[in-house]
């Protein structure tokens, strides 16, 4: 067995610790060239690189999730206010079938309820009730009202597509080779449109499509491979810019005109789902749970000093200053 120097086993573990404890996957890549870009420009020892930190738990299903109470009516009940074209809807609703739907086809079922119930009382048909029935229609369609929104809520944040766009087990987006995210952005506006209309008697729900938006949903966590990007961004602009610092003032060289060009669409891309995310969860008229609000202010946010967006930002500038304090090296 050929024996090796002390040196070079050195080297060998070095090597091995960086890959390990910073991957050596496609969305580092690009950062790994920058950095030794900077330092060969610098003269300087490589950059040590860490771990960004993970992303934050996605809140637990009891905490993002309205408690909505089963109604309970008799057929018999049900069945005096058939004018209104809701016992078929009803029966479906509670057969064997319809108690194991989605919840994206609750929704569904839900507001399609609602628009009966308050097409039926806006309709001659309530002067055919006797008093105790048209009590009874009365009372279901307020309380339908009240429910919709929490519905709504519920359906989106109890969806299975929903929860895995928020997944831990996930990696950051390659830089240089960005997705193409149209059909996600498509999706998320279905549902805030949903939302948005959901006491509309004109507009129309399409089962068909909603289910195709959320299976597009469900086709990569774009959520958290956005927020792993950009604290990955921001972890990589804080190891530059301590070196930058560490360097200004103890040394003569040059620094290229090498400011990585690809960080630019990496930003347009996360601002671009953040705003989208943010609307969707903003369009809802109700007060979200606690956990849920905590969530979106920490990790979601565009405006929180805190929250991955605005430190990878503090972090550009910063990393920009630092730049514009070495002399920029001529062409010749």
């Amino acid at each position: 067995m050929t024996p090796y120097s002390p040196h070079v086993l050195w080297l060998a573990i070095s090597a091995s610790l960086i890959l390990a404890g910073c991957g050596n996957n496609s969305a580092e890549q690009p950062w790994v060239d920058y950095h030794q870009q900077l330092t060969k420009g610098l003269s300087i020892a490589t950059i040590e690189r860490h771990s960004p930190p993970n992303i934050g738990e996605f809140p637990e299903r009891r905490e993002r999730l309205f408690d909505i109470p089963e109604t309970r009516e008799g057929m018999l009940n049900i069945y005096a206010l058939r004018g209104c074209q809701i016992t078929s809807l009803i029966a479906a609703r509670n057969n064997q079938l319809g108690r194991v739907a989605p919840p994206s086809q609750h929704w569904l079922y839900e507001r399609t309820l609602w628009q009966r119930l308050s097409a039926c009382w806006n309709s001659d048909i309530p002067d055919t009730l006797s008093d105790d029935d048209k009590a009874r229609l009365v009372a279901l369609t307020e309380l339908k009202t009240e429910q919709l929104p929490t519905v709504s809520w519920n359906a989106i944040f109890d969806s299975e597509e929903w929860e895995k766009s928020f997944s831990r087990a996930s990696s950051p987006l390659n830089s240089l080779e960005l997705p193409n995210i149209d059909n996600q952005l498509l999706a998320v506006d279905y549902l805030e449109q949903m939302v948005k209309h959901q006491f509309s008697q004109e507009w129309q729900q399409d089962s068909s499509a909603l289910e195709n938006h959320l299976k597009t949903l469900q086709e990569r966590p774009l959520t958290a491979e956005v927020l792993r990007t950009l604290l990955l961004a921001h972890q990589r602009l804080i190891e530059a810019n301590e070196a930058l610092e560490t360097t200004r003032s103890a040394t003569n060289e040059c620094l290229q005109d090498n400011f990585p060009a690809w960080l630019a669409p990496v930003e347009q891309i996360s601002h671009q789902w953040l705003m989208s995310i943010n609307r969707l969860i903003n369009v809802h008229e109700l007060t979200p749970p606690e956990a849920v609000t905590n969530y979106q202010n920490t990790w979601l946010s565009l405006s929180n000093p805190q929250a991955p967006w605005q430190q990878l930002q503090r972090a550009k500038e910063e990393h920009q200053a630092l730049r514009d304090q070495f002399t920029g090296c001529s062409d010749n």
